[in-house]
């Protein structure tokens, strides 16, 4: 519960700076990426009257694929990144292994670039929390109990500022 209060506390500053957060994953991953920029930016920017500035890169299929086959997999989050990513920026990527190479990439040019980084991971934990400035591990290695912690991290992002709007003050 502490690591996830740290989180709602970073998620507070870059809504108070209007920071872009970008989120992303891989398979059931990039599902719950989807999922929570949905709820983010809909559901609780809604309630806030301010709006989270967040976009998930593993939407955009024409994108990925072009990225994929011109530069390698490893790539489309990293390119879309560079593209879109500014120092002080959030990211949040989700990795059951942790050691999926395109969200490694990803991540490690946003620290190099001055983004801050959030990975959620599993039991195996991988290279991710070694980069990011902050991590949650859930202790499991099975894939679809990993997901559903993941997924239930981010609804309990979101709904700490759709239940507490004062969150979103300027003041908080």
């Amino acid at each position: 519960m502490e690591a996830v209060a740290g989180l709602i506390s970073t998620f507070q500053q870059a809504l108070r700076e209007d920071r872009q957060i970008f989120v992303f994953g891989n398979g059931g991953s990039a599902a719950n990426a989807s999922h929570f920029v949905t709820d983010l930016g809909k559901g609780s920017s809604d309630k806030l009257g301010r709006r989270f500035r967040c976009l998930t890169l593993n939407d955009n299929v024409s994108w990925i694929t072009a990225l994929g086959n011109d530069y390698a997999y490893d790539e489309v989050f990293v390119r879309q990144l560079i593209n879109y990513g500014r120092p002080g920026d959030l990211v949040l990527t989700m990795s059951v292994s942790g050691n999926s190479p395109n969200v490694v990439k990803a991540a490690e040019w946003a620290v190099q670039n001055g983004l801050q980084v959030i990975a959620l991971v599993g039991g195996k934990q991988g290279g991710l929390p070694a980069i990011a400035q902050q991590t949650i591990v859930i202790d499991s290695t099975h894939y679809g109990r990993v997901e559903d912690a993941h997924m239930a991290i981010c609804h309990m992002l979101c709904y700490a500022f759709m239940e507490n709007p004062q969150l979103g003050s300027p003041q908080n």
